[in-house]
């Protein structure tokens, strides 16, 4: 992959909403379930220490107040695709559902798939955590 405007366009190209567009970040409005449900997934062009770039891949999935980090903890131990951490949402810690690929490793097929995987395991935590909820 050559860069970050190389996933826009593919994105942009398979029919997916893209709402955000800066330099390093965007954003893909994934519907699920015909359109009744929504999921805005994040990518994110990240730098490591010695300034590899990486793909971030990642969703909100609840407000942190009554989240059982125990459970979140067991959910990183057995996931092998993506990991929860917390981040900040308007000032609001949130729950995130993450994944960070080496860019040089990526192909836009597997962007793709990262996009619907992170999206719908996104979505059904979200509902689960929030009684069916739909927010993000």
């Amino acid at each position: 992959m050559r860069d970050f405007d190389d996933i826009r366009e593919y994105l942009d190209g398979t029919g997916h909403d893209v709402t955000v567009h800066d330099d390093d970040l965007m954003c893909v409005e994934l519907s699920l379930e015909h359109g009744s449900r929504h999921q805005a997934i994040f990518l994110t062009r990240i730098a490591d220490e010695d300034d590899r770039a990486y793909l971030r891949v990642s969703t909100v999935v609840a407000p942190m107040t009554g989240v059982d980090a125990r459970r979140a903890l067991a959910f990183n131990w057995d996931s092998q695709v993506g990991h929860l951490a917390i981040g900040d949402l308007d000032g609001v810690p949130h729950l995130q559902l993450c994944e960070n690929r080496p860019f040089d490793a990526l192909d836009l097929a597997e962007v793709h798939r990262l996009v619907l995987e992170i999206g719908g395991l996104g979505d059904r935590m979200e509902r689960s955590l929030s009684a069916g909820g739909d927010l993000f």
